[in-house]
């Protein structure tokens, strides 16, 4: 790498993520820079992070320490692989007719360029962190909207609400109106803080996982919101499902804590008695 290079991204990580990015825009530029990436890495990776939920669901009719991760006593069994079959087709129909040509338009709308260098391991934390920060106070405001205003929640968001007790997939079981805005949202939150293309893909795919995670209907033991105390989890998800007045915010609690709207979730590990 020349001086420019190392001067620009400074440690050791600077050969990694340089050749790594480097091979991704030899490889990929025509993938990178196509308008339909967005929507169909969104609806991709919703459907492979969700795999694991699946098995567990399918597993949770015959094995206790599944059952025990259940949340809820008296959520009732697991959703049915029927349920998930429903689920997978109401999503991809919205996808396709909604979500993936009206984000193809705000994509052409953006820079059609590339940068050259990669960012730094610095660089891409600290962007992560950045988008989820945007992401996550954008995303209060808009959904504090849909439950306050009537009109906005019979005809964006009374459709998520179908699922009292959600499961993974369900986490983009939303109308189509509901979909586009949410992931105009997260590509405006790395839009407006230019975001390295690497930063918004990992964004993006973190975003997708803990979007799937909060919806789940499992208390995990290796969950993040275990290891981190400003994140609610599933949990603080799933009390909003039930409590539609509380914890409006995705991810982190600040928001709810400082308007008054966080409600500690109970207990919510299902234990199950045998007869």
């Amino acid at each position: 790498f020349n001086s420019s290079h190392t001067f620009y991204l400074g440690h050791a990580d600077a050969p990694v993520l340089q050749g790594l990015w480097e091979s991704v825009r030899a490889g990929q530029q025509q993938i990178l820079l196509s308008p339909y990436l967005a929507a169909s890495f969104a609806f991709l990776t919703h459907l492979a992070l969700c795999a694991p939920f699946l098995v567990l669901d399918a597993l949770g009719g015959v094995c206790q320490r599944v059952r025990s991760w259940r949340m809820a006593a008296g959520s009732g069994p697991p959703p049915s692989l029927w349920k998930w079959y429903e689920c997978f087709w109401r999503v991809l129909f919205k996808y396709i007719t909604a979500v993936l040509p009206a984000t193809a338009l705000f994509q052409l709308l953006r820079s059609s360029s590339l940068p050259e260098l990669a960012p730094s391991c610095w660089q891409l934390s600290v962007e992560v962190v950045a988008c989820f920060l945007l992401f996550d106070t954008l995303f209060f405001i808009w959904h504090y909207c849909m439950h306050r205003v009537p009109w906005l929640y019979r005809a964006v968001h009374q459709m998520h609400h179908q699922h009292h007790v959600p499961f993974a997939l369900a986490a983009q079981d939303a109308s189509s109106a509901e979909l586009l805005s949410l992931l105009l949202l997260a590509l405006g939150s790395a839009w407006m803080l230019g975001c390295h293309p690497l930063s918004e893909a990992l964004f993006h795919f973190l975003n997708s996982w803990l979007a799937v995670e909060d919806h789940c209907g499992y208390n995990l033991p290796w969950a993040l919101h275990r290891i981190l105390p400003c994140m609610g989890g599933a949990p603080f998800h799933q009390t909003h499902h039930k409590k539609q007045s509380k914890n409006f915010a995705p991810y982190f609690t600040h928001w709810d804590h400082l308007f008054g709207t966080y409600i500690e979730p109970r207990s919510e590990q299902h234990v199950h008695k045998h007869n």
